[in-house]
């Protein structure tokens, strides 16, 4: 370690990740998820054109789940029961081919949802974005979004709305999505791995997106498997969503 990476080690890490590794962090976080989470689609990297001012870096992009459904029976909705994700094409196993867009089925509804994790350059974190719509095509209103909300996630948004989920352009798509909004993501990483911190750390960087997730999704009730954690993250994947965004 040079003299230029003594120094800087000693400087508190302030939770961010660099432009420039987010594309590598974001590797690591689907290979871990498609090899631990078989029961969901693959998280795929969708590689755009530079938009970001002063961009360095060769690759830009973000990471898309896709064609997910929450589904619930109509009992469940009743008496406001857990409710399961599950990849669109797990819903039915009918031998008879039929289009999911049109699908009806009286005893389970499906909501659809979509989410991106898209670098924010100006908090300097990842951004949960997402879009859920009915199997018409027809989006979701939030008060409908907010009932597929895991319980602590629905209390927060009622206690701070705007504050917690907004509605803003899809930064690559420019179309309306809903994003966890980002301002106090560095402050609840730093929590997460400052301990583990290095700048010469190429590990660190690789688990910084599985770490982050192990939070953001429980947000909207999609939680990783231990098995993508690290031993000392594991420890701490026992604070809740509810516990950081307080």
């Amino acid at each position: 370690m040079d003299l230029k990476e003594a120094v800087k080690d000693k400087i508190p890490w302030d939770g961010t990740l660099p432009l420039n590794e987010f594309s590598l962090s974001a590797s690591t976080f689907s290979d871990k998820w498609k090899m631990f989470n078989h029961s969901f689609p693959p998280w795929l990297w969708n590689p755009c054109p530079k938009h970001h001012l002063n961009s360095s870096h060769k690759v830009e992009g973000y990471l898309s789940l896709e064609n997910v459904c929450l589904v619930k029976s109509c009992e469940e909705e009743k008496n406001h029961g857990s409710l399961s994700w599950k990849a669109e094409s797990n819903i039915s196993q009918a031998e008879e081919p039929f289009d999911h867009a049109t699908l009806v089925c009286p005893e389970f509804e499906a909501n659809h949802y979509d989410f991106h994790i898209v670098y924010s350059p100006s908090y300097r974190v990842p951004v949960l974005y997402f879009r859920s719509y009915y199997s018409d095509g027809q989006p979701l209103p939030l008060s409908e979004i907010e009932k597929d909300l895991p319980g602590h996630s629905a209390e927060l948004l009622l206690e701070s709305k705007w504050t917690f989920i907004t509605q803003e352009e899809h930064p690559y798509l420019n179309r309306p999505w809903y994003k966890l909004h980002p301002c106090g993501t560095r402050d609840w990483m730093k929590l997460l791995l400052s301990d583990t911190y290095t700048s010469s750390n190429k590990n660190f960087i690789e688990q910084y997106l599985v770490s982050w997730f192990s939070v953001v999704g429980q947000v909207v009730g999609l939680k990783i498997s231990l098995e993508m954690l690290n031993i000392e993250e594991k420890k701490l994947f026992e604070t809740t969503a509810s516990d950081i965004f307080e």
